[in-house]
């Protein structure tokens, strides 16, 4: 049993995957509390794939791809902010127009390029091929994104409750929306390397989503979305290496399982209470 499970791991890839899934899995399900709490699980998808026309213009210049779809993610997300601002455009709205606007620009830029094979590993993520210039960026982001959610915890958690309030006492909440679309682009870049475009708004939804149904408070839903973002990433290797599929469909589908798991746990909780 040890052998089996310490087999994986004697690959240096192996090892450098796990690490950097795990890296990514606690960002995402850390920060997917607030995405969660604020009803704003469409922008991680919307930011993966906006991300798509800086990854081409990165490709034709032979410029770098990371650099190219950060800059693609923070244009999205401050042009969100800038755009729902005042309330005039909801933001789900400016989410909408923001994302096909970018998507469509992205597809009419790869057009232009001969061969999506240097691209797929972006779209579909390669957990596997991580190398360690990728790592040392994830693990840099991480810890800048996860110490300004600590710094800013209750400023973001006020605003996230009751922005009414926040502004009564002197919180801008336009101001902690616009750290957080900042904090989101940041991660999504990130994710992106894990688990690929397609993905990304699982990785970053699901654990924190799955930790929604189990508990209210802001806290022990990250705690909990922490612990299944870790656990999937586990299990989500195991299954790669042994059944031979694809690393970042497994991790993102033991997600789901936890998700699913945690449904029938509410569900019952709530038919205990209704009884």
């Amino acid at each position: 049993m040890i052998d089996w499970l310490l087999e994986p791991f004697r690959f240096s890839f192996m090892q450098t995957g796990l690490t950097a899934a795990l890296l990514v899995g606690i960002t995402c399900a850390t920060l997917g509390a607030y995405v969660v709490l604020r009803r704003m699980a469409f922008i991680g998808d919307a930011l993966a794939h906006t991300v798509l026309p800086g990854l081409v213009v990165a490709y034709l210049g032979g410029w770098s791809l990371f650099g190219g779809a950060l800059l693609a993610g923070l244009l999205t997300a401050l042009g969100i902010g800038w755009v729902s601002r005042r309330g005039a455009v909801r933001e789900d709205t400016a989410i909408g127009v923001l994302f096909t606007a970018m998507f469509a620009l992205g597809i009419l830029l790869m057009s232009r390029v001969r061969s999506f094979r240097d691209l797929s590993h972006i779209l579909f993520g390669n957990v596997l091929g991580v190398r360690t210039v990728d790592l040392v960026q994830m693990a840099a982001i991480a810890a800048g994104v996860l110490l300004t959610l600590f710094l800013l915890h209750k400023e973001l958690e006020l605003t996230s409750y009751d922005p009414t309030y926040a502004e009564v006492i002197g919180l801008s909440a336009d101001r902690m929306r616009m750290v957080l679309l900042v904090l989101l682009a940041f991660t999504v870049v990130a994710c992106i390397q894990i688990v690929g475009v397609i993905l990304t708004s699982a990785m970053l939804v699901t654990p924190a989503a799955a930790a929604a149904l189990l508990t209210n408070r802001l806290p022990r839903m990250m705690g909990l979305a922490t612990l299944i973002a870790i656990g999937s990433s586990l299990i989500g290797l195991y299954a790669s290496y042994y059944a031979d599929v694809a690393s970042g469909a497994a991790i993102v589908l033991t997600c789901t399982a936890f998700f699913g798991l945690a449904w029938m746990i509410h569900t019952l909780r709530a038919q205990g209470t209704a009884g």
